[in-house]
């Protein structure tokens, strides 16, 4: 089933266009990555899929225009995780994850016991039981990101779009993160649409690819169809090679 389609779809700034014409259909269930250079359009790509910037053309999530869902129950269906978290000082792990619940309540609504069990559940399903009453402020930063999925998940959003969610993180807590994404989709049947900058973990986690440059589609289609060398030339617009690991997947490298 389609996730997201979106038909001529454009978003432009004073004097530029950042999106031209695009046309998507990005799987339901699944784990979506949006890759390409920087200012590719990845990033705007997503907002406009969250309904953050203004734009042109048509977007339809689950078949229905993405214009027309009341803002409560957007925020109830789609969860979002912007680049750059913002500060959470002086609050729990269980605290930052209970702002989750605010599409269901409101800012004054009172918890009960079902919320604090959602509450709960998304503690445990990111692994964060153990550290529920730590600061956020004290966790590693792969803690921390799964502390802010924790929000996303008792949100009971079907949809998680997350922005660059591993580019301050080592590639230990790189793997960790994309891995827990990866699970959500495929075991608690949520989709996912990610922005990576690393063509690798794109085909490593992810189970479809949609690579922009300048704003327009180059490629769309299964992690097979991105580890090519004439498909990796024109995405980056640089010679590469594409290797195979111990484990048997494929690594692209520049040639």
């Amino acid at each position: 089933m389609t996730l997201f389609s979106t038909r001529r779809l454009i978003v432009d700034v004073p004097g530029r266009r950042l999106l031209h014409e695009l046309d998507l259909d990005l799987p339901q269930g699944r784990m979506t990555a949006l890759i390409g250079h920087n200012g590719s359009g990845k990033s705007t790509l997503l907002k406009a899929l969250a309904r953050q910037v203004p734009h042109g053309g048509r977007i339809t999530l689950e078949r229905r225009a993405l214009a027309e869902w009341p803002a409560r129950a957007l925020a109830r269906r789609l969860a979002v995780l912007p680049q750059v978290t913002p500060p959470a000082e002086g609050m729990s792990v269980r605290e930052l994850a209970a702002l989750g619940r605010y599409p269901w309540h409101g800012a004054l609504g009172r918890r009960r016991a079902s919320d604090r069990a959602v509450i709960d559940a998304a503690l445990a399903e990111c692994g964060l039981s153990a550290l529920a009453d730590r600061l956020v402020d004290t966790l590693s930063g792969g803690e921390r990101q799964r502390a802010w999925l924790s929000m996303l998940v008792a949100q009971e959003a079907a949809t998680l779009l997350l922005d660059e969610p591993i580019s301050a993180l080592d590639i230990a807590h790189q793997v960790e993160v994309l891995a827990l994404v990866r699970r959500m989709c495929h075991k608690q049947g949520r989709s996912a649409v990610v922005v990576l900058h690393d063509v690798n973990m794109a085909a490593r986690f992810c189970d479809h690819i949609v690579a922009l440059k300048q704003g327009r589609v180059v490629l769309e289609g299964p992690p097979s169809a991105l580890m090519d060398p004439a498909a990796l030339h024109a995405v980056y617009g640089l010679p590469m090679q594409v290797l195979t690991d111990p484990d048997g997947r494929p690594v692209a490298i520049p040639a």
